[in-house]
């Protein structure tokens, strides 16, 4: 940490007002790094004591659902690795990053390959992804010279007459504050009501969004709930819905009806006020925080296949 330290000073002191942090999956499943090894939570205020406006961009948009800033200032999308915004639905800060060539890093054949459009980057990138609150990052590998290939030097002269500068974008509406804390529901005892064999609880805390507790379809009012130490202090309570096609005739339909989130202290359940929401993440931040050694979320009204990826504690 100390080493790390050292270094993100070293950049964000010597070289003026730095606006964005890009970080290349911390917590990605290639690099081997959680974010408990390096926490977030502890580097995330280090930069911000240091640069307070510097924004943070993490590369894990193949990991967390587009609905939420899990651990990032940016929703960040790298599109040669299949990831892609919403141009539609998207309603937080986001980057999306492709290269013009192949590929990320030069190759020998690029000056001679082909380059991506203009008009693609322009009309099927730039403007609608500007217009989505997405900021489009267009990578250009230097040759070994340090130099542009003049394949793309002559694609750029195209983007430039395609393409003037329209003015600022239209501000988004919604804030929301980034998620920066580990989810303590992670790796924790779970239980829950009966649910199918290979679909237990164990799979709505294992930080993988791709697995899921399904409910088994006979019961009325399912429940999952997770064991904490006693008397955990908790800010913010949620879950994520499970958005895949093998348990929903087409995806976006969520299987839930109503819900509502208890918690354990002292002996007793509570119930939390909340305001029910409709998206396949929903995580409740509390005006106050709270102390409890389980959390309990109980379904009501809701449809066959009811599959929760990830209870979500902070």
């Amino acid at each position: 940490m100390e080493f790390i330290k050292r270094q993100l000073t070293e950049l964000l002191t010597n070289y003026g007002d730095i606006s964005i942090l890009v970080i290349d999956g911390w917590d990605a499943w290639w690099s081997r790094i959680s974010y408990e090894d390096v926490p977030f939570e502890e580097i995330y205020n280090y930069i911000k004591s240091l640069q307070p406006n510097c924004l943070i961009a993490e590369h894990n948009a193949g990991k967390y659902p587009d609905s939420e800033l899990f651990y990032t200032d940016i929703k960040h999308y790298e599109q040669n690795a299949g990831q892609l915004i919403s141009k539609e639905t998207n309603n937080l800060p986001a980057a999306s990053g492709y290269p013009i060539n192949a590929n990320w890093f030069w190759k020998e054949s690029f000056p001679t390959d082909s380059v991506k459009s203009a008009e693609s980057l322009v009309y099927n990138n730039l403007i609608p992804l500007n217009e989505a609150h997405c900021n489009f990052i267009l990578n250009v590998a230097p040759n070994r010279d340090g130099l542009i290939d003049d394949n793309v030097v002559a694609e750029f002269k195209k983007i430039g007459k395609l393409w003037q500068y329209p003015g600022k974008a239209p501000k988004l509406e919604i804030d929301k504050q980034p998620i920066i804390t580990t989810n303590l529901a992670k790796g924790r005892p779970m239980d829950s009501s009966w649910s199918f064999d290979t679909r237990i609880s164990d799979f709505a805390n294992d930080d993988d969004f791709t697995t899921a507790w399904v409910s088994y379809d006979t019961v009325e009012e399912p429940y999952i709930e997770v064991l904490l130490d006693e008397n955990t202090s908790v800010c913010a309570i949620g879950f994520a819905e499970l958005d895949d096609v093998e348990f929903y005739d087409k995806a976006g339909h969520t299987r839930i009806g109503n819900y509502v989130i208890t918690y354990f202290v002292n002996g007793e359940w509570k119930e939390l006020k909340v305001e029910p929401q409709n998206s396949f993440v929903r995580i409740h931040r509390l005006l106050s925080e709270i102390k409890a050694s389980k959390v309990r979320v109980t379904f009501h009204n809701c449809k066959r296949g009811l599959a929760i990826s990830e209870l979500l504690v902070y």
